[in-house]
C-alpha cells in the first residue's frame, strides 16, 4: 500500500520555525524511490541536527549502498529542533523522512547511529514524534524494527529498553544481511510476527537482541549474569568488520547539503582501523584491523567524488591519516592532479610523529595554509607513557619547530585531564608545554606572531578499552584542575596572549560517562531526562547537568548503585561489565593486562604498533577471521594528467 508524503501538510507551516530549509529534502545526489516498487525499506538517522547529521559519513554510506538495491529503499531523518518539535505535536505531523517526507512508523527498519552516547534523548523524542511505543516490549507487527548501530552500541545496554536489535562495527555488509532476512519473512506472509524476524536476526550471531537477554543482579548492584532467554540465541554477538575496502568505495555520490552543515567537503576514508594502542581510544580498539584503501582507489573516489558534488575540499579521513603506507604518494598524487585548481585537500588528524613538512605543504600547495593540529593528549612524557601515546616532548618541539620555521603561524594542541593516575603536576605540565612552544615557534621564525592554542578534552573510560575498568574523575576535580592549569597559562607574562586556551568543564564528561559504561537500569534515567525535557545534550547550550543529576537520583532512588558507583569507581577484573557478551574480538585477558601495564610504579609500559611489529596477541584477527591489510602497493595515482 502506498505512504503518501507528509509535504503538503508540512510546508504551510515551515514558515512559523527556525532554518526550514533542513526540512525540505532535496539535496543533490538523494534518492526518492517508488513505495511499492521494493520490498524491504529503511529510515536512517543521525540522531542530531541537519548540520551535524547530514555530513556523517557511516549513515551517507548506508543509504547509499541501500538504495543500489533495486528491491531495497532507504531514506533519512534527522532531529528536529524544539521548534518544530513543537509544530509536530501542534499539528499532529509524525517525525517524516527528508526524501520523500514519508512517516518513519512506516518503514521496516528505523536504523539510528549513535558515535556519541548524548544522542539519546534525542532518539526518543524520534520515537515518541513517530508515534513507535518508547518501550520494545509494547510495539507491534504495526512497528519498525528499531536498530542502533555506530560506536555507541558497543555498549547498548543503557538504551535496550528502547531499541530492538543493535550491530556492533562495519555496516555495510551486515544491512544488506539484514534486508534479505526481513525480505524472505515478508516473502513468506511474515511468520510468527515481530518476534519471529527477530529470532532469524539473533541467530544469525551478528544481530544483537536486547530483550532475547536477561540480566541477573548482586545483592551489591554489581552483574551477576548476562544470558540468552531463548533457545537457539548465540551467547555472544560479534562485531562486523568488512575485510576489503577497496570493493566498497562509498559515497560514490555524497550528499550535496541545502543548509550550512559542519563540514562541507568530500571526505574518503583512506583506511580503517589503528592499532597505535592507545589506552583511552575505543574508537582505535573497535576498529581493529587496520584495513588501507589502495592508492588507486582513493584517486578514483576523489576524482569522481568531487564530479559529483561540486566540492572543492577533499578531506583524507581515517583515525590516523598520516600512518596510511602511502600517504606521500597520496599527497602528492593528489596535488599534481588539483594544482591550479579550486581543490584543496585536507588531512583532518595528523600525528606528532607521522608529521614532516613534505607532506604538510602537498596539503596545502593550493595556497590554503590553516592551523596545523596535533594530539599529545597528555601533559607530561610520564602521563603520555600511562595512555600509551608515545610522543615525547621533544618530539613535538621537533614536529613544531619544523612547522614554524616552514611558514606556518598557528599550532593547535589537544589534551585530556582526568586521565588514570594523573596529578596536578601533569596536568600544570600542559602551560610549560605551550610556553615552550611559543618559545621555539618565535626562535625559529624570527616572528612575535606565533600563536598556540591549547584545547582541553575531559577523559570518560569507555567499553572495549583497557580503560574500560578506570575510575572516572570528578566534575568539580576537573574544574579545579583545569582553574589551576588556565591561572598558570594566564601567569606567563610575554606568553599569556600567545596562547589560547579552550576547555569543556567536567559535567558533560560526567553524564556521558554514565552513559558509556551504564547498564539498563539507566535507560530509566535517559527516560526521566527526556520526560522533562531533555533534548540535544551533545549540544552546551541545551545539556542541564542539574537535570541529568535530579534524574539520575529520582531514578536509582530504589537501586543498590547511583550516579558515583558508574562512573568515579574504579572496577575489579572480576566483574561483569554490561558489554561482556558483545564481542569486538580484543581478548578480555589482554585488555586487563594492558590497564596492569599503564599502572606499573616504575612507569608504564608501552606497547608498539603491530602493524610493524610482531603481534601483541590483542585477540582480533583469529578470532574474528581478519587480518592487517597494509601497503605499500607500490602503484601510482593515474591518470597523471593535471585537471
Amino acid at each position: 500500500m502506498t505512504v503518501e508524503s507528509l509535504f503538503p501538510r508540512l510546508e504551510a507551516l515551515l514558515p512559523s520555525v527556525q532554518k526550514p530549509i533542513q526540512y525540505v529534502g532535496g539535496e543533490l545526489n538523494s534518492v526518492s524511490k517508488e513505495w511499492d516498487a521494493v520490498s524491504v525499506r529503511w529510515a536512517l538517522m543521525y540522531p542530531d541536527a541537519y548540520e551535524v547529521g547530514l555530513p556523517n559519513q557511516g549513515v551517507q554510506i548506508l543509504y547509499e549502498v541501500l538504495n543500489e538495491r533495486d528491491h531495497i529503499l532507504a531514506e533519512r531523518t534527522y532531529s528536529v529542533w524544539p521548534d518544530m518539535e513543537k509544530v509536530m505535536r501542534d499539528n499532529d505531523i509524525p517525525q517524516f523522512t527528508l526524501d520523500s517526507h514519508r512517516p518513519v512508523r512506516a518503514f521496516d527498519v528505523f536504523g539510528l547511529s549513535f558515535s556519541t552516547e548524548l544522542g539519546y534523548t534525542n532518539m526518543l523524542t524520534a520515537l515518541d514524534l513517530a508515534g513507535i511505543p518508547l518501550h520494545a516490549v509494547d510495539r507491534t507487527d504495526e512497528d519498525p524494527i528499531v536498530l542502533a548501530g555506530g560506536h555507541a552500541a558497543f555498549n547498548p545496554e543503557p538504551i535496550a529498553d528502547f531499541i530492538d536489535a543493535a550491530v556492533l562495527g562495519d555496516g555495510e555488509e551486515i544491512v544488506l544481511a539484514i534486508s534479505e532476512v526481513i525480505r524472505e519473512w515478508k516473502d513468506e506472509g511474515r511468520p510468527g510476527g515481530r518476534d519471529e524476524v527477530l529470532m532469524r536476526l539473533a541467530k544469525s550471531g551478528g544481530v544483537y537482541i536486547p530483550k532475547f537477554f536477561t540480566v541477573d543482579y548482586l545483592p551489591d548492584g554489581r552483574i551477576q549474569r548476562v544470558v540468552p532467554n531463548r533457545q537457539g540465541v548465540p551467547f555472544r554477538t560479534a562485531k562486523h568488520t568488512v575485510m576489503d575496502l577497496d570493493a566498497w568505495p562509498y559515497p560514490k555520490k555524497p550528499l550535496v547539503p541545502l543548509a550550512e552543515t559542519v563540514h562541507e567537503r568530500y571526505s574518503v576514508e583512506i583506511f580503517r582501523g589503528c592499532t597505535r594502542g592507545c589506552r583511552f581510544c575505543q574508537a582505535g580498539m573497535i576498529t581493529r584491523p587496520v584495513r588501507e584503501r589502495s592508492i588507486t582507489t582513493i584517486g578514483d573516489m576523489v576524482e569522481n567524488g568531487l564530479k559529483q558534488s561540486g566540492f572543492e575540499e577533499v578531506g583524507l579521513l581515517s583515525l590516523s591519516s598520516a600512518d596510511h603506507s602511502e600517504i606521500a604518494d597520496v599527497a602528492k598524487g593528489l596535488g599534481d592532479r588539483y594544482e591550479g585548481s579550486n581543490v584543496s585537500l585536507s588531512l583532518p588528524s595528523t600525528r606528532v610523529d607521522a608529521f614532516n613538512i613534505t607532506l604538510a605543504n602537498e596539503f596545502s600547495r593550493n595556497g590554503r595554509r590553516s592551523g596545523l593540529t596535533f594530539a599529545p593528549e597528555g601533559g607530561s612524557d610520564r602521563m603520555r607513557k600511562v595512555i600509551n601515546k608515545m610522543v615525547t616532548e621533544e618530539d613535538l618541539i621537533r614536529t613544531v619547530a619544523a612547522a614554524y620555521s616552514h611558514g606556518w603561524r598557528q599550532v593547535k594542541l589537544y589534551f585530556m585531564v582526568g586521565l588514570p593516575t594523573e596529578t596536578d603536576e601533569d596536568v600544570l605540565a600542559i602551560a610549560a608545554l605551550a610556553k615552550r612552544v611559543i618559545e621555539t615557534g618565535r626562535e625559529v621564525s624570527g616572528r612575535r606572531d606565533i600563536r598556540c592554542t591549547v584545547s582541553i578534552g575531559g577523559f570518560v573510560p569507555k567499553p572495549h578499552t583497557p580503560f574500560q575498568w578506570a575510575a572516572q574523575l570528578g566534575a568539580e576535580e576537573t574544574d579545579a584542575r583545569l582553574a589551576k592549569l588556565g591561572a598558570a597559562i594566564r601567569s606567563e607574562k610575554g606568553y599569556a596572549k600567545a596562547i589560547g586556551f579552550r576547555y569543556h568543564d567536567g559535567k558533560p564528561g560526567i553524564i556521558e560517562g554514565l552513559l558509556s559504561r551504564g547498564d539498563r537500569r539507566v535507560g530509566r534515567v535517559i527516560e526521566a531526562v527526556w520526560r522533562d525535557g531533555g533534548r540535544f545534550d551533545g549540544w552546551s547550550e541545551h545539556f542541564s547537568y542539574d537535570r541529568w543529576i535530579e534524574c539520575t537520583a529520582k531514578a536509582l532512588a530504589d537501586e543498590p548503585v547511583d550516579l558515583a558507583w558508574y562512573t568515579t569507581r574504579e572496577r575489579e577484573y572480576a566483574e561483569v561489565l554490561p558489554w561482556d557478551h558483545l564481542d569486538s574480538g580484543l581478548d578480555r585477558d589482554w585488555l586487563w593486562e594492558d590497564w596492569q601495564d599503564s599502572l606499573e610504579e616504575d612507569g608504564a609500559i608501552e606497547v608498539e604498533d603491530c602493524r610493524w611489529t610482531p603481534c601483541f596477541d590483542c585477540g582480533v584477527c583469529p578470532q574474528m577471521g581478519t587480518e592487517i591489510q597494509i601497503g605499500p602497493t607500490g602503484k601510482k595515482l593515474l591518470p597523471l594528467s593535471v585537471v
